[in-house]
């Protein structure tokens, strides 16, 4: 394979990638450091308020906790049959003679070999696979929860509020991951037709993920977020 053919695939498309895993990097030091500032910390805090509350009016607010966490379990099931159903459909590709790929073979930039085009499809099958797996083992998780959120209380048990909302932060921490990679999978997705697409595409994820990740309008005096950021912080840091 010639430099002169292939070397934007070899800049552009990891740079893209680094691009993304430094940003998230930076995401997973503020949710350490300063949960209240991003959503994903936000969202922690209030999760194992609401375990504590569903827990400790069980007998009045079963039925609501079940709906709920069966509601999440809905989304983590449509998220993990779509990515196995997209890993069907690539093996059916990588599996063929690459019939569907060779009429772009003029139109884009970047290596269009054999070897190149296998590394795209085996990349972004992998990709779609561990996405899978992270919703699937998240439904697990939250199908306990489903279960032991409304056990009896007992003081001398270890099924406490604590103990289901570390359970229900693991099927939520995996649910995150498994979301994550298969936004990975959409620039990947681009690198079909071209490395510039795919740089293109990681770019453009960065921001529009920013204004998802973080807490905007927070009209607390600083202060005061210092103060609930440092008690949050080890609660957040325990679940992830």
């Amino acid at each position: 394979m010639e430099w002169r053919s292939c070397y934007l695939d070899i800049v552009l498309v990891p740079l893209g990638f680094l691009i993304s895993v430094a940003y998230h990097c930076w995401l997973w030091h503020k949710v350490r450091t300063q949960p209240l500032t991003t959503i994903i910390g936000t969202n922690a805090n209030g999760r194992r308020s609401w375990v504590s509350a569903m827990m400790k009016d069980n007998e009045k607010k079963n039925i609501l906790a079940v709906q709920t966490l069966r509601n999440t379990i809905m989304g983590s099931t449509l998220m993990a049959t779509t990515s196995i159903l997209l890993c069907a459909g690539l093996a059916a590709v990588i599996s063929s003679t690459y019939s569907v790929k060779r009429p772009l073979n003029d139109s884009i930039f970047g290596a269009h070999g054999e070897f190149m085009v296998a590394l795209k499809y085996v990349t972004i099958l992998c990709i779609f696979l561990f996405s899978f797996f992270c919703h699937s083992v998240s439904i697990r998780f939250i199908n306990q929860v489903n279960i032991l959120i409304n056990s009896p209380q007992d003081p001398t048990s270890i099924v406490n509020p604590d103990y289901v909302s570390e359970l229900l932060e693991k099927g939520f921490l995996l649910n995150t991951v498994g979301n994550r990679l298969f936004y990975a999978a959409l620039p990947l997705l681009l690198w079909i037709f071209g490395p510039v697409l795919a740089f293109l595409c990681s770019v453009t994820m960065v921001p529009v993920l920013y204004n998802l990740d973080f807490v905007f309008g927070f009209r607390t005096g600083k202060k005061q977020v210092d103060q609930v950021n440092n008690g949050c912080t080890d609660c957040v840091c325990e679940s992830v």
